[in-house]
């Protein structure tokens, strides 16, 4: 059985998460993209991989995306003047999705 996974991580982990994916013998293909709430820079990875090899590859997005905080400017809504104060905001992590693959042809 074959599974693919779709992987959205910060940009920031793509190159340790890439390095990792092939020293254990996996292949993914990064898309650049935009998150829709802070439109913050992602990558989305996908990896098609053997339904054997889905805990590793679970496991190195594990280990190498960590979520961060980050501090957006926010207008204060009672203020006079429109001052932003400084709200941290939790970025990063992963967002995993794995699916189970029907048909696989390479050409």
């Amino acid at each position: 059985c074959v599974k693919l996974i779709v992987a959205i991580i910060n940009n920031d982990d793509c190159h340790a998460v890439l390095g990792e994916l092939t020293r254990n013998g996996l292949r993914a293909t990064k898309l650049t993209t935009k998150g829709g709430y802070l439109r913050a820079g992602n990558a989305t990875l996908i990896i098609g991989l053997p339904d054997e090899m889905h805990d590793t590859a679970c496991d190195v997005l594990n280990q190498n995306c960590r979520q961060r905080v980050e501090f957006i400017a926010v207008p204060l809504e009672s203020a006079p003047l429109p001052l932003p104060t400084p709200t941290p905001v939790t970025v990063g992590g992963a967002t995993i999705f794995a699916l189970d693959v029907e048909h696989y042809e390479e050409i």
